[in-house]
């Protein structure tokens, strides 16, 4: 079976127009009408919004792969680069989410600087601090040598292995990652940019130009593309979180196109598809981010402390299990008289409201 980067016409990637013209006005209209929705929030509730987009995409790209990320620690570090106070946050940070976060927030936030050999090989290095993927030593931040023979994508079933794809030999690498660099780095006028950033995320899969980790480098170089093309670094959905959902049908497309001719035109749909999807799925989000505005506007008159302006965000995004008096004094840390004071003049100016008798007495915020 040959594969696209042994055809002749390689890498002079092609598709079809007219057959994507819908898919990509419904992406593009989609993406403007969430945008503009987004618009009518204050910058602070923006901004956690990016930082829960940008957690998730960190998460769900790795867990792609198979690799679980903690949630808490992922978000706080974020936040933490973001330079944003998170009223939930839980999360402790470490190297490995500090370097996550470095990776995406580089991607986004720098769009406007041109992507570089230098630049993947770090983002590389910040997936493998150790060097190590496993148990097994990787070349960390440089292209792949191939000494342990050729680069393939396989998958077994007992004694059985099914061969799904085999990369360019490494000798290839240095002219090829100089051809991809300058498409990624091209004129706007080289593809409508949802298609531009399709074609680079099969292009450097295609390539396979590391030892490992080339799918979350993929997605990650998806965001850069992604926010080059929205001119934006505020990310308010995650594609990452949309192909996990999808994971069978992306591995099938992408090996589908890698086995097939350079028109990619079933390729570039299908990412369009998934990039539609993306969007939707972030209106959940969305609404729960309007909700809290509305909540905050709607008592923008209120005199309230620290400790209940804190506690009411805690509810707005989600708090763990029932809220209780006992809860609130351990984590507001005052006496048990103090948080009984303070939800009470809550529950009396109908903000909060009590629910349950005797030990089962919990409170909500009122809607």
């Amino acid at each position: 079976m040959r594969f696209i980067h042994q055809l002749k016409d390689w890498p002079c990637f092609t598709w079809n127009a007219a057959e994507i013209e819908s898919g990509l006005s419904e992406s593009s209209f989609m993406l403007g009408k969430f945008s503009g929705r987004l618009g009518a929030i204050g910058f602070d509730l923006q901004q956690e919004a990016v930082c829960e987009a940008l957690s998730s995409e960190i998460l769900h790209s790795a867990a792609i792969e198979g690799e679980r990320l903690n949630r808490d620690d992922v978000r706080s570090s974020v936040a933490r680069r973001m330079e944003i106070v998170l009223s939930a946050a839980r999360g402790t940070v470490t190297h490995e989410s500090e370097a996550r976060a470095d990776m995406m927030l580089d991607a986004t936030r720098n769009w406007e600087k041109p992507m570089t050999l230098d630049r993947l090989c770090s983002w590389h290095a910040a997936l493998f601090p150790t060097g190590y993927s496993g148990l097994v030593r990787i070349a960390v931040g440089k292209l792949r040598d191939d000494d342990e023979g050729p680069m393939r994508v396989v998958s077994r079933h007992g004694m059985l292995e099914r061969v799904h794809f085999v990369a360019p030999e490494a000798e290839r690498l240095g002219e090829e990652i100089l051809k991809f660099l300058d498409y990624v780095n091209g004129g706007e006028m080289d593809a409508p940019w949802l298609v531009k950033a399709a074609i680079a995320h099969l292009w450097f899969l295609t390539l396979h130009p590391f030892d490992d980790g080339n799918g979350r480098l993929a997605r990650t170089l998806t965001e850069y593309l992604l926010a080059k093309g929205e001119r934006s670094a505020m990310r308010f959905y995650s594609l990452s979180a949309q192909i996990q959902k999808e994971k069978d049908s992306y591995y099938e497309e992408l090996e589908h196109a890698q086995r097939g001719a350079m028109d990619a035109t079933r390729w570039v749909n299908w990412f369009l598809g998934c990039h539609l999807r993306a969007v939707k799925s972030a209106e959940t989000q969305l609404a729960a981010i309007l909700a809290k505005a509305d909540f905050w506007r709607m008592h923008a008159s209120e005199e309230l402390n620290a400790n209940q302006r804190g506690m009411l965000n805690k509810l707005l995004d989600g708090f763990a299990g029932n809220l209780t008096s006992s809860k609130w004094a351990k984590i507001c840390k005052v006496s048990q008289d103090t948080a009984s004071r303070e939800i009470n003049a809550l529950v009396a100016r109908g903000i909060l409201r009590q629910e349950g008798r005797g030990r089962a007495t919990h409170y909500v915020i009122t809607c």
